[in-house]
């Protein structure tokens, strides 16, 4: 077996003068600097195979979720999200949320939600 080239002192050196608190600190800018981008894809882009299953854990079926989903396309809201459409929508009409979800595919209150995210 290859013998590891440990070079753990080497490279930890620019870290020595650290502190815990301070290197506490500096991991968290690190991973910062990691998630930003992730997070930034997460709300900048979504696909319907995701709102499909946001609505689905909202407690709609496969069936429904699809159907839902199709129609925001249709209509350019999933960029909204499908989940918070519905939501939006239920606060909105003072519908329970599955109720609101079924009643958004009818295109007349769908227009009523497109009128709201403009």
């Amino acid at each position: 077996m290859k013998s590891r080239n440990d070079d753990f002192l080497e490279r930890r050196k620019h870290l020595e003068k650290y502190s815990d608190a301070e290197l506490k600190t500096y991991f968290k800018e690190l991973t910062d600097q990691i998630i930003d981008p992730l997070l930034s894809l997460a709300y900048d882009f979504t696909t319907p195979a995701i709102e499909r299953s946001v609505l689905m854990r909202m407690g709609f079926s496969s069936l429904e979720s699809k159907m839902i989903t199709e129609k925001m396309m249709e209509n350019n809201l999933l960029e909204h999200g499908a989940g918070h459409v519905v939501f939006k929508y239920a606060s909105l009409t003072k519908l329970p949320i599955r109720e609101a979800g079924l009643a958004l595919l009818d295109s007349k209150e769908l227009h009523k939600m497109m009128e709201a995210f403009k």
